[in-house]
């Protein structure tokens, strides 16, 4: 996989309503995502930063429309995806946002303390494109 080589957000489309925030710092997923999230469903934007700090950032910087879901990438440069939970579960401003955490870790307590963070939910990151589909449905069901 290759690593990212921008860390700036990164919206798929502007002129759509709804949209997506994404936390992943691996281009090869960032692009799979793209590919499937747009097959499933091709009505919202999908904005990619890949660095943890940098999404709190991007947050903290919106003035109205907030994403309709939060996807981040366990493992991220500076701050991991545990970290941005716990900053968003100190701002009510995000209690409404659907975050959903994914990672290739099958690690108990990295979940645990995700779901305890905040995280609606702990996906470990399917290895083929079926569940990889499903799960980008299961997603997009939170908006």
């Amino acid at each position: 996989m290759r690593p990212q080589e921008s860390t700036s957000p990164r919206p798929i489309s502007e002129s759509k309503p709804r949209f997506i925030l994404i936390g992943e710092d691996d281009k090869d997923d960032e692009d799979l995502l793209k590919e499937i999230f747009n097959s499933v469903n091709d009505s919202f934007s999908i904005v990619f930063i890949s660095n943890g700090q940098q999404v709190l950032t991007y947050l903290q910087n919106l003035r109205e429309h907030l994403p309709c879901l939060i996807l981040l990438d366990y493992n991220m440069p500076v701050l991991n995806g545990a970290d941005i939970l716990e900053a968003l579960k100190k701002d009510p401003r995000y209690n409404h946002v659907p975050k959903v955490i994914w990672s290739t870790s099958t690690s108990e307590t990295f979940r645990k303390i995700c779901l305890q963070a905040g995280a609606n939910e702990y996906i470990i990151k399917p290895s083929n494109m079926t569940e990889l589909t499903e799960m980008v449905r299961h997603m997009i069901s939170f908006c």
